[in-house]
């Protein structure tokens, strides 16, 4: 729709931002090196020319440490078990797979773990018997609220030597609070009619599948059971191929958060209030981009590994998250990044609720229980009810607009005054405001209230005008590559 070379201008513009800012906090992180060491004790290794690396991000410090260690180790040998069922007794494979998984979480989480696990889900088993959605919602709200109650916390640290085996508790029991939801909710939809894979023994395989135990991604409980009925089968050749591939990218993707967090000490400036109101605009504009791709690529690992061994077993995984500086708009961010859980969403929180084809108080009401249960599931702090208030307003914003742009009266004056590459300049023109509030909603995810309370001041108060219309303009270029991408790639 645009000339090319304005298209062209625009990726060049872009790219030119996104390393020039970077450069920009490479140098504030080597300026502030010795103060943030004193204060984080940044970590001395040989992985990247002898630079230091900043562990202060707890995500990704924690998933290496336990995939270093144990669990990596068992998923190499879920994979070992799958193959071997698949070859020897494919009739049985997901008993094998269900009765590994429950070893495996015996392994890791000892006995009390695991027979706190296996508690929540025969209590929402249970529950699920009346076949009311009513009541399995509340359940899964009851057991949700259950791992925040101080004296449960407490006995489950009584459990452990270490605080990192209570926190793999705490996460694999939140993921599975999904995981319990989503077959209960079937089985009140289609438990009569679908007895043979609603039983007991199907929840057990389900919810004990080790690829996507500790941390997901999301598998909805009939995607995995209609997959598991007609598992793809590839030759040997075939799957080594995808195997040696999805290692290879997987090193990549790891190898390129590594080199993120030796170059940048993005997490420990975000941890620093005093660094985070003193750098430059351009420094801060590159940490805000950093916090945020960090993230993708962080994810594309914790679901790039999962998701190559569901693979392996001749499964479909959602798709990985889509990279960030592509994304324009609260809706495609939210369908897009983490896509299996915004299936799960969807499917039983957004759509039983009335979803967008009922009437505007509905869809508004919809969408708010949607943003409060994933607020409350992320752990219900402040910040986590701010941002998905953020979201929720730049969620129906931007369906207010689209409905608005949809009437035809509106559409025949668009049409008639406007040509089609204006109409482009202007939907970009939207989307940086979009994406403006998409990028500080995230930073409030990330790093909380006091950080998107910094980058409210500077960017649109302090920084008014200068400041404010140069990040839109930045994000203008933003939005004509991810409009132009999503064009490429027939995305609504």
């Amino acid at each position: 729709m645009l000339p090319l070379w304005e298209m062209f201008l625009y990726l060049l513009l872009s790219l030119g931002f996104h390393f020039y800012s970077f450069y920009e906090v490479y140098k504030v992180s080597r300026e502030y090196e010795e103060e943030l060491e004193r204060e984080f004790e940044l970590e001395k290794d040989t992985l990247f020319w002898g630079l230091k690396k900043d562990p202060t991000d707890f995500e990704w410090s924690f998933w290496m440490e336990w995939g270093k260690e144990r669990i990596i180790w068992l998923l190499l040998g879920h994979l070992m078990v799958s193959q071997m069922s698949r070859l020897f007794m494919e009739k049985y494979k997901p008993w094998c797979l269900m009765a590994y998984g429950m070893v495996a979480c015996w392994f890791l989480l000892g006995i009390n773990g695991l027979a706190v696990i296996l508690l929540h889900i025969a209590i929402s088993f249970s529950v699920a018997q009346f076949q009311r959605a009513v009541l399995t919602w509340l359940c899964s709200l009851l057991l949700l609220s259950t791992l925040r109650i101080p004296a449960v916390e407490e006995a489950k640290r009584g459990w452990y030597d270490t605080e990192n085996e209570y926190y793999l508790l705490l996460f694999t029991l939140t993921v599975r609070c999904l995981y319990y939801t989503s077959f209960s909710l079937e089985y009140c939809w289609h438990g009569s009619t679908q007895k043979r894979y609603h039983s007991f023994f199907w929840m057990l395989a389900y919810l004990f599948y080790y690829p996507v135990f500790h941390n997901g991604p999301i598998l909805t409980f009939n995607e995995f059971t209609k997959q598991m009925k007609r598992q793809e089968s590839c030759s040997l050749k075939i799957n080594l191929c995808i195997l040696l591939l999805g290692i290879v990218r997987i090193f990549f993707w790891w190898w390129l958060a590594e080199l993120m967090i030796h170059l940048m000490y993005i997490h420990a400036i975000y941890s620093s209030s005093s660094h985070l109101e003193v750098v430059s605009y351009w420094s801060l504009g590159g940490l805000a981009l950093a916090q945020v791709l960090f993230f993708y690529v962080k994810y594309l690992v914790l679901f790039g590994i999962p998701a190559l061994i569901i693979q392996m077993d001749g499964l479909k995984p959602p798709a990985l998250p889509r990279c960030v500086s592509t994304m324009h708009s609260f809706t495609g961010m939210w369908r897009s990044f983490d896509v299996g859980l915004h299936h799960f969403l969807i499917r039983y929180i957004y759509i039983p609720m009335g979803g967008s084809h009922g009437s505007v108080f509905g869809m508004l009401f919809s969408t708010a229980i949607t943003f409060s249960f994933v607020s409350y599931w992320h752990g219900g702090h402040n910040y986590l009810w701010f941002w998905a208030a953020l979201n929720w307003l730049g969620v129906i914003a931007e369906n207010g607009v689209k409905r608005l742009l949809s009437v035809s009266l509106v559409q025949d004056l668009i049409d008639h005054f406007f040509s089609p590459r204006i109409c482009r300049r202007l939907h970009a023109a939207l989307a940086a405001v979009s994406t403006s509030m998409l990028i500080l909603s995230n930073l409030v995810f990330l790093g909380g209230n006091q950080v998107g309370k910094i980058y409210w001041n500077r960017i649109f108060l302090e920084g008014w005008p200068w400041a404010t219309l140069s990040v839109l303009g930045f994000l203008y270029c933003y939005s004509h590559v991810g409009i132009e991408w999503d064009h490429a790639h027939h995305v609504d």
